[in-house]
């Protein structure tokens, strides 16, 4: 079969209300502007006569068993007949008539096309108050923070793209998290990404959305926090040994003031908490980013390669060996200073300084000969 220019794909699930315009607007907007297309609908297990309603409109109808929205797109993707793929809910919030400006964008040759609704409009309802000022503001913020993309509606539900583009990324959620994954792993390539308005509407269906406010926001920000190691592990991390240190460091010769406030050994050993959890944080960023490379999650990272070349098992063995017993041997002057006093009492406040940071470097010794050792295991490569 000749491929098409352009499929607009709808994931359906119980839309009857709503569909049947869906796929009329989209109809028209293939004659009017003279494409060869299709109409695909990837429904998902629709109860409503869902997929008799669009096939009667014109619509090619596929049946995707596995639930979820990210699962429909990804086989209505890998169906599609057209070079270009406009994607959009069927609910009649987003308008199939006026898609000019992503083809135009696709034909210019970007291969991701996102919609920005705070450009184009939004009608009053359309959007719920947390969504519009809260969760789509922060997690699209968090996107730009975390992977450096320009956009500024990370979430919209109408984008195009070149079929193959995407096909390339592999995307794997099955979820509403979907919509991040496309756009994260579309970034992280170096695809061409552009934005342009589109309008959003109060969306048709007499019955509340598939989205869910709270478990839905919670899943995109836990994808883009694993696939941010740097955000999620390393850079909380860092903060936390460099605090830590600086912090147990000074206390270790003794009390101080500031502004009239002291802190003493109690504040030491939160800084010694600290130092061990960044510690923790910089291990795992470094296992999680080889892993993430590994199963072809992340790409290949110049700067982070070197980092991973430098921290091989023998690093991690022998460093936290080291620090081990360092802290061993901190720990035995320790008792034998209380044995000079033949075990009676003492200076409380400066041997648990000492014992402190003794004990911190065991754990931190222990956390690193542990993770070099489960690098090395996650290290080893199967044909």
């Amino acid at each position: 079969m000749p491929e098409l220019e352009l499929t607009i794909l709808m994931p359906c699930l119980n839309e009857a209300e709503t569909l049947a315009v869906c796929v009329a607007k989209a109809q028209a907007f293939l004659r009017r502007a003279q494409i060869t297309g299709e109409v695909l609908i990837a429904d998902n297990g629709s109860t409503d006569n869902s997929q008799h309603i669009a096939e009667a409109g014109g619509a090619r109808v596929i049946d995707v068993p596995m639930r979820g929205y990210g699962a429909a797109l990804r086989a209505g993707i890998a169906a599609a007949r057209g070079r270009y793929v406009v994607m959009g809910d069927a609910d009649d919030s987003y308008d199939f008539a006026r898609l000019d400006a992503f083809l135009e964008r696709l034909r210019a040759g970007d291969d991701l096309v996102m919609g920005n609704r705070f450009r184009g409009g939004i009608e009053a309802g359309a959007m719920p108050f947390l969504h519009r000022y809260l969760g789509n503001p922060i997690l699209s913020w968090l996107g730009r923070l975390f992977f450096r993309t320009p956009l500024r509606d990370f979430h919209c539900g109408m984008r195009g793209f070149s079929r193959d583009s995407i096909a390339k990324l592999d995307l794997r959620t099955t979820g509403m998290e979907f919509a991040s994954e496309m756009v994260v792993r579309a970034t992280l390539v170096g695809l061409k990404i552009s934005e342009v308005p589109t309008t959003l509407s109060k969306d048709g269906r007499s019955r509340p959305p598939h989205l869910r406010t709270w478990r839905d926001g919670w899943r995109h920000l836990k994808f883009l926090l694993l696939y941010s190691p740097r955000w999620l592990f390393f850079y909380p991390g860092v903060l936390l040994v460099a605090a830590g240190t600086l912090l147990s460091g000074i206390l270790f010769f003794g009390p101080i003031r500031i502004g009239g406030i002291g802190f003493d050994i109690r504040t030491m050993l939160v800084a010694c908490t600290c130092l061990i959890v960044g510690i923790q944080g910089i291990c795992f960023a470094t296992i999680a980013r080889s892993f993430a490379e590994d199963m072809n999650l992340l790409p290949p990272s110049e700067r982070y390669g070197r980092m991973l070349d430098a921290c091989t098992l023998e690093f991690f063995v022998f460093g936290g060996a080291a620090i081990f017993v360092l802290g061993i041997g901190g720990l035995i002057t320790a008792i034998v200073q209380w044995g000079e006093a033949n075990f009676g009492p003492l200076d409380v406040s400066s041997l648990l300084r000492v014992v402190a940071l003794s004990t911190t470097a065991i754990t931190v010794g222990a956390q690193l000969v542990f993770a070099g050792f489960l690098a090395g295991l996650m290290s080893i490569k199967h044909s």
